[in-house]
């Protein structure tokens, strides 16, 4: 198993194309300078490869365990690790200066991400999942929730978890059962069991703080009745510091197929006369509130799909260039050659690198839009920023993690036997890849959430907006008389009309045929992921152009980029008219009654 070495020349590219010196310019930004950046992104990539990426293989082997004590126990050299994650301040790197975070871009914290993920998935699970509870807590949370809280979980010092879902629950959150009791002191008495809680019990930090969905008495059915209640495992004392031990308990760890070593934990609340917790907002809201974290997570795990797939992207590419075995096509009489040199391996491993570049540099885009939104100065700007994100979100969840599946998968292809043999560390990334497109909503959940809240809500005003981009970037890059650019932009064109007909039949028969389009949707979120990447690849390959033009001494790796975005052209939006015709005309067969299902 060969160690990560983060990708910083293309992360440096993707921020490139994302914009990074408008972001920098945004109100409250103006401290990410590009020197600033690229020392933080030099050090966050000495880190994963030196910490956290020895790491990785003995998490998987060893994995968290249980004891009879309810205590969890992590695998070899993870709590120094983690102390040194928080110490080094990288738990807070895109929070809020005032609870102690740096205050760093989404953009940048996102390539910080991504390397942490592709070091060691299992260990990044537990500050994304902190992550998540800082967001709700920093909009939703009381005054003295903030005071209490923020401070300690932004330093890591503290960490978080979200409980949502229950045994008989799954996805359908509106058949949670888990209760909460008002006592008179105003806080509440918790009762219930909770599965699949990442990092719910650990000895990592000094106390974990729990976000727990529960149904107050009176409330209404379904998911309007819901709640969010501040459930921390021990209940901060008058000075703020971890006292008496809360009601709660994990009673087991899932044996799960990969990222051994992230505790997920059964977490079952009030065993003893009821667990104390603080309601979190206003009652009722709990899944409004909750889908602050759900969304934070939903683009986290979108760049885990990334990172694993660069992870195995390097792994492969490292074995292709030592393999020696058969000789060169096309050449009589020559010794064994390095499998790199073989054309079929040459596609996979091109299949696997373009579309990490392209994955890459959909995120960068839309976490940028992320710091618009949030941040620039001018309303409109800002509503059209936020809805471009929100449009990317199911696409940078869904179409990366089912892609770092595929990337993980040609992984194990290229090494052919040895890559079944866990010792190489090809199977690895392809066991942790894939929960990837399950947790934190499946790729069908990401699917119909692009058509109904983000194509269908706003008559397709976003996604056609992006349309009308992607049609301009493909006029440029025939404008510039470049063969390769020009075959770049009719294969872009044509993606783009197949992805205007998708989106076109979903605002025709959402209302009139709802069935029909929600069997295309996962088919629609895969057109539409393929195509968005194109146009990022575009976008890639005109700048790449444009600086080999002006002389530049990276000479090589801009051609790169132009072979990249040709060989994506050609392999992946080629794609796109198949995919538009499953949406559009695939129902039939999905939905007939007489197919025996």
């Amino acid at each position: 198993m060969s160690e990560y070495v983060a990708p910083l020349r293309d992360m440096r590219f993707a921020l490139e194309l994302a914009g990074l010196d408008a972001v920098s310019a945004l109100p409250g930004l103006e401290d990410s300078s590009a020197d600033v950046v690229d020392a933080v992104l030099d050090e966050a990539a000495r880190f994963a490869g030196e910490v956290l990426s020895p790491l990785n293989r003995v998490g998987d082997r060893m994995g968290a365990s249980l004891g009879d004590d309810g205590r969890v126990t992590m695998p070899e050299g993870f709590a120094a690790a983690y102390r040194q994650y928080a110490d080094n301040g990288w738990n807070g790197m895109g929070c809020d200066p005032e609870h102690g975070g740096a205050g760093m871009p989404h953009v940048v914290v996102a390539m910080i991400q991504e390397m942490v993920m592709g070091a060691n998935m299992a260990f990044s699970l537990c500050p994304l999942l902190t992550a998540g509870a800082i967001e709700a807590l920093s909009l939703c949370g009381s005054g003295e929730q903030k005071h209490l809280y923020l401070e300690k979980m932004v330093s890591g010092q503290w960490t978080g978890t979200m409980n949502l879902t229950e045994s008989q629950a799954g996805s359908d959150l509106a058949a949670v059962r888990t209760r909460a009791e008002p006592q008179s002191d105003g806080s509440w008495r918790v009762f219930g069991q909770k599965i699949f809680i990442t990092y719910g019990e650990h000895e990592l930090a000094e106390n974990i703080v729990h976000l727990v969905l529960a149904r107050t008495p009176g409330s209404p059915e379904g998911v309007k009745g819901i709640s969010l209640f501040v459930v921390p495992k021990f209940i901060p004392d008058a000075d703020g510091n971890p006292g008496v031990r809360n009601d709660l308990r994990c009673v087991s760890l899932e044996h799960k197929l990969g990222i051994h070593a992230s505790p997920t934990c059964v977490m079952a609340y009030g065993d003893a006369g009821g667990a104390t917790g603080w309601l979190c907002g206003e009652e009722n809201r709990g899944i409004e509130y909750m889908f602050i974290m759900m969304n934070a997570a939903r683009y986290a795990v979108g760049l885990q799909g990334i990172a694993v797939a660069e992870r195995a992207l390097q792994q492969a590419l490292g074995y292709a260039r030592e393999r020696l075995q058969g000789g060169e096509a096309g050449v009589k009489g020559g010794g064994s050659v390095a499998i790199v040199r073989h054309p079929d391996v040459r596609r996979m491993l091109m299949l696997m690198k373009s579309q990490v570049e392209a994955m890459r540099a959909l995120a960068a885009v839309t976490a940028a839009a992320q710091d618009r939104a949030e941040r620039h100065p001018d309303a409109d700007e800002r509503a059209r920023a936020q809805a471009f994100a929100e449009l990317m979100t199911p696409l940078v969840k869904g179409w990366s993690t089912e892609t770092g599946n595929d990337v993980a998968s040609l992984g194990v292809q290229v090494h052919g036997g040895m890559g079944y043999i866990e010792e190489t560390g090809a199977a690895q990334y392809l066991r942790d890849a894939r929960i990837t497109n399950i947790y934190e909503g499946t790729t069908g959940i990401q699917a119909n959430d692009l058509v109904s809240r983000k194509i269908a809500r706003d008559g397709g005003a976003a996604a056609r907006a992006v349309i009308a981009d992607m049609k301009a970037q493909a006029a440029a890059l025939e404008a510039t008389g470049d063969d390769s650019l020009c075959a770049i932009a009719t294969a872009l064109a044509q993606s783009v009309s197949a992805l205007e007909r998708g989106v076109d039949f979903v605002l025709a028969n959402w209302r009139s045929d709802v069935r029909a389009v929600l069997a295309g949707a996962v088919p629609l979120l895969g057109l539409f992921g393929r195509v968005a990447g194109g146009w990022q690849m575009a976008r890639a390959a005109l700048l790449a152009h444009q600086r080999l033009a002006a002389g530049s001494d990276e000479a090589a790796f801009y051609r790169a980029k132009i072979v990249a975005a040709r060989f994506y052209a050609d392999h992946v939006l080629s794609q796109a008219a198949g995919l538009a015709q499953v949406v559009c005309d695939g129902a039939a067969g999905v939905l007939d009654e007489a197919s025996g299902l």
